[in-house]
């Protein structure tokens, strides 16, 4: 079966580095990194970049499997297998999200998100984010808990096209937008689903409303205790060992 990752901002699929390296030494090799446009990859012109434009691209790129897959999304990357979850789920086997909470009818957008989507404000923090050489945008991604050569990866595509998708992707997920797409949260219960939990990650939310999402989204969940938003970079093997037990347990068993 393939396992499929999707990830966010502001990423490349770099930081699936260590975590692909883990899942192979557990027997799964089988792994399919995309890319969404402007992060890591080239924006198209005319490509809108907003939350339902990023599912529309997803649900493209899921149709090109013969079968369907086993999908995880981390940061907008989950958010981007959730609105694709919403619309097409017989693309999906199993599906596995860091972003549930995104979904919920109260979440509040973090600090950082809402300077990007206040005109003016944003452009100036996303200049001074992704100016200064690629040496020191690396360093930045490092102290995330970001592996050296994943950040400096990450570092090298930083810059005006991933600017103008983080602010317009942002833009349109201004709140009431992201609740009242959350209605349809449910509806993921269909596929087996696991929400990764990371307890140190600051931009989801309470542990509360994280779990009100899985609770929501009928999915299990999985606990990573310590670790921040970048679980999968700062400890790849315990994130393998918890991914492949869903997927053995509740995928591939099937």
């Amino acid at each position: 079966m393939t396992v499929v990752l999707v990830h966010g901002n502001p990423e490349s699929a770099a930081i699936w580095d260590p975590l692909v390296g883990e899942l192979a030494r557990a027997g799964v090799e089988d792994v399919v990194r995309l890319s969404p446009p402007g992060f890591g990859v080239p924006l198209p012109p005319d490509f809108p970049a907003t939350v339902t434009a990023y599912r529309d691209w997803l649900i493209g790129e899921l149709e090109r499997f013969d079968r369907p897959v086993d999908l995880l999304g981390h940061d907008w990357g989950g958010g981007h297998v959730v609105t694709t979850l919403m619309e097409r789920p017989e693309l999906v086997r199993s599906w596995a999200d860091d972003a549930l909470s995104l979904f919920e009818p109260d979440y509040v957008w973090h600090d950082l998100a809402q300077i990007w989507q206040t005109p003016g404000d944003g452009e100036a923090n996303l200049d001074e984010m992704f100016g200064g050489t690629p040496a020191e945008r690396a360093a930045r991604m490092e102290s995330f808990g970001i592996g050296h050569a994943e950040a400096l990866q990450i570092a090298g595509v930083q810059g005006a096209e991933m600017k103008r998708a983080v602010l317009a992707l942002y833009r349109s997920a201004a709140q009431p937008a992201m609740a009242e797409l959350g209605r349809a949260l449910p509806t993921l219960a269909g596929r087996p689903g696991l929400a990764v939990l990371a307890t140190a990650d600051p931009f989801g939310g309470s542990e509360d409303l994280r779990r009100r999402a899985a609770q929501r989204a009928g999915a299990e969940v999985a606990v990573l205790d310590g670790l921040g938003h970048w679980w999968m970079a700062e400890d790849p093997a315990r994130a393998a060992r918890v991914l492949t037990a869903f997927w053995r347990a509740r995928a591939w068993s099937a």
